[in-house]
């Protein structure tokens, strides 16, 4: 073969001096970067790319908060349920958006796969999102009323506490159990709080705060595993969570109610008990798993059980406060959440 058209196929050859894995489109600083890849992706591939950073299939497990704040206060659901539940699923995602954009270096070395440190989702994009995820969120916490704006701030600046410093600190998953308790009394509140009748016979938010704690002791145990799911080899955060757990379940299992709570009817006496069911096999199954091998797969594997736990959880906090029917409606997300995180990992 003559020289140049050696040359000429030597140079062709795809990849053979240039890597295909090159550098992403976008600078991990988001102060600036590299030309646009040649490929650009389409909508679909776009698409997917965000839903991978909203973690779109772990929001089914934010509903069943507010589901269940208005029923620790005997409301039914309705118009301050509504944007309680719209206000969650913002700061949520919000958070989802900046708690990636603060570890795209990390994730970078860690998790190359995620959408910024594969460029498929450029840096100052997820931070620009967080912040109109945000304020969208506290606009209708505003509609609610004062003191479900009041709630709904401090849940987003402990998101936003969390995600950019606390998260490597030994009081990120304190930090994280506080998100998900505000979120709880932020259902109690805003049922109480936004414009229109509300019964006589309905209680206090401070009503909600057992069952929030609840919830908020489930979150730490999972934030404690969640920890080690990059690198793995801890054996004692999923054991810790697993006597967690079964805690958990015993006391909504306990029979004496509540305090303020309402006697239980035959639907919530059955409900109940299944639902908790529900909830200690997808929890402590994974957390099993991951103690007896500590590998990053079963870690992450056990913290996405303990993710989608939080809504059978919901429901029987839901059904324990008197309001089966909600719990039946919280646990219809359960096979929804199941089914999107085949495609989508909520962690």
């Amino acid at each position: 073969m003559k020289p140049l058209r050696l040359f000429a196929a030597v140079t062709a050859a795809p990849g053979l001096f240039v890597s295909r894995r090159a550098t992403p489109p976008y600078s991990l600083s988001g102060a600036g970067g590299t030309a646009p890849a040649p490929d650009r992706p389409g909508p679909r591939a776009r698409l997917r790319a965000w839903a991978e950073l909203l973690r779109v299939s772990a929001l089914f497990s934010v509903p069943g908060d507010a589901l269940a704040g208005a029923a620790a206060v005997g409301l039914r659901p309705g118009r301050g349920t509504a944007l309680a539940v719209g206000t969650s699923l913002c700061l949520y995602e919000a958070g989802m958006a900046l708690n990636d954009w603060a570890d795209r270096a990390e994730d970078a070395v860690d998790r190359p796969h995620r959408p910024i440190p594969s460029g498929r989702v450029a840096p100052g994009a997820a931070l620009a999102a967080a912040g109109v995820l945000t304020a969208a969120g506290l606009a209708l916490a505003a509609r609610a009323g004062r003191p479900a704006l009041a709630v709904a701030s401090g849940l987003a600046a402990t998101v936003w506490a969390y995600d950019l410093h606390l998260k490597h600190t030994k009081l990120g998953p304190a930090a994280m159990a506080t998100a998900r308790t505000l979120d709880l009394l932020l259902g109690a509140t805003a049922a109480t709080s936004a414009p229109g009748n509300r019964p006589a016979t309905a209680r206090t938010p401070s009503a909600a705060l057992p069952a929030a704690l609840v919830l908020g002791a489930h979150t730490y145990a999972v934030t404690a595993v969640s920890r080690h799911e990059a690198q793995g080899g801890s054996t004692t955060a999923p054991l810790a969570a697993l006597a967690g757990v079964a805690g958990l379940g015993a006391a909504v299992l306990r029979g004496r109610p509540m305090p303020g709570e309402p006697p239980r009817t035959t639907s919530a006496r059955l409900q109940l008990p299944a639902f908790t069911g529900v909830y200690l096999r997808t929890s402590a199954v994974p957390l099993f798993h991951a103690a007896l091998n500590p590998s990053p797969p079963l870690t992450q594997r056990a913290v996405g059980g303990g993710i989608r736990a939080m809504i059978p959880l919901q429901a029987a906090l839901a059904t324990r406060a008197g309001a089966p029917v909600e719990g039946l409606a919280v646990m219809g997300l359960v096979p929804l959440a199941r089914a999107l995180a085949r495609k989508v990992s909520p962690t």
